[in-house]
C-alpha cells in the first residue's frame, strides 16, 4: 500500500505549482515498497516450488516401499531399494522415479494449458489460497501414506500447487517493475536448493522421511503470508487522473479482483491476437522446452541409474546428492540475471542436450571412474537449466508490450512443463529396458 500512496503523492505534486518542501518520505515509501515487493516475490518463488522439489528429492524413498507393514509409522531414513531385476547392474526400483516426475508434472501441464485460455484471468487471491492448501495437503498425504499409490496422490497435490502458483505469480509480475522477475526466479532457484538440501540434511541426520515432510508444513503458511501481507498493491502504470490513482491506492491486494494496471489488459485480447502473440513466443518457448526435456530426462531417467557401487554413499544417498547439487546450480544461475544476461538461449539448449548424450553414454558404458565427476556434470546441468529459465522470462518481459505481457508470461509457462512431461514419458520405458538387462 505504501507504493500506491507514494504514487498518489507524486501525481498530486506534479499537478501543483510547486512541490512539497521535503520529498524524502515519498522516496522512503517508494524504496520500502520496492524491497517489500522484491522480498515478497522471492518468498513466493521459494514457497511455490518447495513442495514440488521435495517430492522429486523424495522420489527414491516414495518408490522404495520403505514401510515394512501398513500400520508402521516410522520409516528407515536410508531404505534399501527393492531391485527390479536381481541380475541388473543398476540396482533399480520396481518403478522408475520418472513415475513420481509424471505425477509431479502432468497436473501442472493441464493447468498451464488452460492458462492461455482464460485461467490467468481468474481472481488472484482464490488461486493463491488453493495453491497453499494443496501444498500443505501434499506434505500430509505423503507423510502418512502407506502405499505408493497414495503417495503419488500427494505428489499430484504438490503439482497442482506448483503449477497454479507459477501461472498466478508470473502473471502477477506484469503489474510490477520487471526487476521482480529476477527475484521470483531466484526464489524458485532457492526452493530447489533449500528443498533438496533440507530433505537431504534432515534424513541424513536420522529423521524419518515422514517427520521430515511434516516439518515442512510451515512453507505453505509462509506463501500465504507473503502474498496477503507482504506485497504492496502495484502502482498504476498510466493513471488516467488523480481519481483513478486514488481508487487504485484504496484497493487492497487481498481483494479477489485481479490488479487493474490499465484498461488494455490481456482480458481484452481476441483469439487472433493471442495466437499472434503465441507464435511470436515460439522463439523463446522451443529452446526452453529442449533445456527442460534434457535436464529432467537426466534427473528422473538417469540419476537412479548412475549408481556407483564403490562409493561410500548408499544408492538412496547418491540420488539425494544428485538432486541437491542440481538444485544448487539452478539457484546460482536463476539468481545471476543482474550480472549475466543471455539473449541467445538456444546455446543453452544445445549444451544441455550434450549433457544428456554424455550421461546417457555413461549409463550404457560405465566409463566414468568417479562419482565426483558426475557431481560436476550435474552441477553444470543445473546452471544451464536455471539460466535458461530466468533469461527466457526476462527476455519475454522486455520484448512484449504492456497489453500483451500478462498473457505472454502465462502462455510461456508451458515451456518447462511440456519439456519435463515429455522427458518423464520417455524415461519410463528407458528405465524398464535398462533394468531388464542382464
Amino acid at each position: 500500500m505504501g507504493g500506491c500512496a507514494g504514487s498518489q503523492r507524486r501525481l498530486s505534486d506534479s499537478e501543483g505549482e510547486e512541490t512539497a518542501p521535503d520529498s524524502r518520505p515519498s522516496l522512503l515509501d517508494s524504496q520500502g515498497a520496492h524491497w517489500k515487493n522484491a522480498t515478497g516475490f522471492w518468498l513466493l518463488g521459494l514457497c511455490n516450488n518447495f513442495s514440488y522439489v521435495v517430492m522429486l528429492s523424495a522420489a527414491h524413498d516414495i518408490l522404495s516401499h520403505q514401510r515394512a507393514s501398513g500400520n508402521q509409522s516410522h520409516v528407515d531414513p536410508d531404505p534399501a531399494p527393492i531391485p527390479h531385476n536381481n541380475s541388473s547392474r543398476f540396482d533399480c526400483n520396481s518403478v522408475s522415479t520418472a513415475a513420481v516426475l509424471l505425477a509431479d508434472i502432468l497436473p501442472t501441464l493441464v493447468i498451464k494449458l488452460l492458462a492461455p485460455l482464460g485461467l490467468h484471468l481468474l481472481p488472484y487471491s482464490p488461486r493463491v489460497l488453493v495453491s497453499g492448501v494443496c501444498a500443505a495437503g501434499s506434505f500430509i498425504l505423503v507423510a502418512f501414506s502407506h502405499s505408493v499409490g497414495t503417495s503419488l496422490c500427494g505428489v499430484v497435490l504438490a503439482s497442482i500447487s506448483s503449477g497454479l502458483g507459477e501461472v498466478t505469480f508470473l502473471s502477477l509480475t506484469s503489474f510490477y517493475p520487471r526487476a521482480v522477475i529476477s527475484w521470483w526466479s531466484s526464489g524458485t532457484g532457492g526452493a530447489g536448493l533449500l528443498g533438496a538440501l533440507s530433505y537431504l540434511g534432515l534424513t541424513q541426520a536420522g529423521l524419518s522421511p515422514q517427520h521430515t515432510l511434516l516439518s515442512m508444513l510451515g512453507i505453505p503458511a509462509l506463501l500465504l503470508a507473503s502474498y496477503f501481507f507482504l506485497l504492496t498493491f502495484p502502482e498504476p502504470q498510466d493513471p488516467g487522473g488523480e481519481e483513478e490513482a486514488e481508487r487504485a491506492a484504496r484497493q487492497p491486494l487481498i481483494s479477489s479482483e485481479a490488479p487493474e494496471s490499465k484498461p488494455d489488459t490481456s482480458s481484452n485480447l481476441s483469439l487472433q491476437e493471442k495466437w499472434t502473440v503465441f507464435k511470436g513466443l515460439l522463439w523463446h518457448i522451443i529452446p526452453l522446452v529442449l533445456v527442460y526435456f534434457a535436464e529432467y530426462f537426466i534427473n528422473q531417467g538417469l540419476f537412479e541409474l548412475l549408481f556407483f557401487r564403490n562409493s561410500s554413499l548408499s544408492h538412496a544417498q547418491q540420488y539425494r546428492w544428485y538432486q541437491m547439487l542440481y538444485q544448487a546450480g539452478v539457484f546460482a544461475s536463476r539468481s545471476s540475471l543482474r550480472c549475466c544476461h543471455i539473449r541467445f538461449t538456444w546455446a543453452l539448449a544445445l549444451l544441455q542436450c550434450l549433457n544428456l548424450a554424455f550421461l546417457l553414454a555413461d549409463v550404457w558404458l560405465s566409463f566414468l571412474p568417479s562419482i565426483y565427476l558426475v557431481f560436476l556434470i550435474i552441477l553444470f546441468e543445473g546452471l544451464l537449466g536455471g539460466a535458461a529459465y530466468v533469461n527466457t522470462f526476462y527476455n519475454i518481459a522486455q520484448e512484449t508490450t504492456d497489453k500483451h505481457r500478462e498473457f505472454a508470461m502465462a502462455a510461456a509457462c508451458i515451456s518447462d512443463t511440456l519439456g519435463i512431461s515429455l522427458s518423464g514419458i520417455l524415461a519410463l520405458p528407458l528405465h524398464d529396458f535398462l533394468c531388464h538387462l542382464s
